[in-house]
């Protein structure tokens, strides 16, 4: 089993990388609190995509209304069965005593 490292650990390597990235000449160059890295504060209107074109989709309202009727019909059937579970009742004696627990199907 891989121990994981813990957050001092992470943290200790990150300071060591980088120490040696600044003592290889290295630069880090210091940005405002609050800068965004947005283009003008926009997000970029390129999507990511694969170099495939968007395809166009046709909605069918024949096979929706199918399966939303089906999907309808399942659960006004499962609405109306209840299921009836066993229950515990106790037996009493003559003076109120408990005396066993039973399970009674009703």
């Amino acid at each position: 089993m891989i121990k994981r490292p813990t957050k001092a650990e992470q943290h200790r390597e990150l300071e060591k990388l980088t120490a040696e990235y600044l003592k290889k000449g290295g630069q880090i160059t210091e940005v405002e609190q609050g800068a965004s890295g947005l283009v003008n504060g926009a997000y970029t209107k390129q999507a990511f995509t694969l170099g495939e074109p968007k395809q166009s989709r046709t909605a069918v309202p024949e096979v929706l209304a199918a399966i939303d009727a089906r999907r309808q019909a399942k659960s006004r059937r499962e609405a109306g069965v209840r299921r009836r579970r066993p229950r515990k009742q106790i037996i009493y004696d003559d003076f109120g005593e408990p005396l066993r627990v039973v399970w009674v199907d009703k």
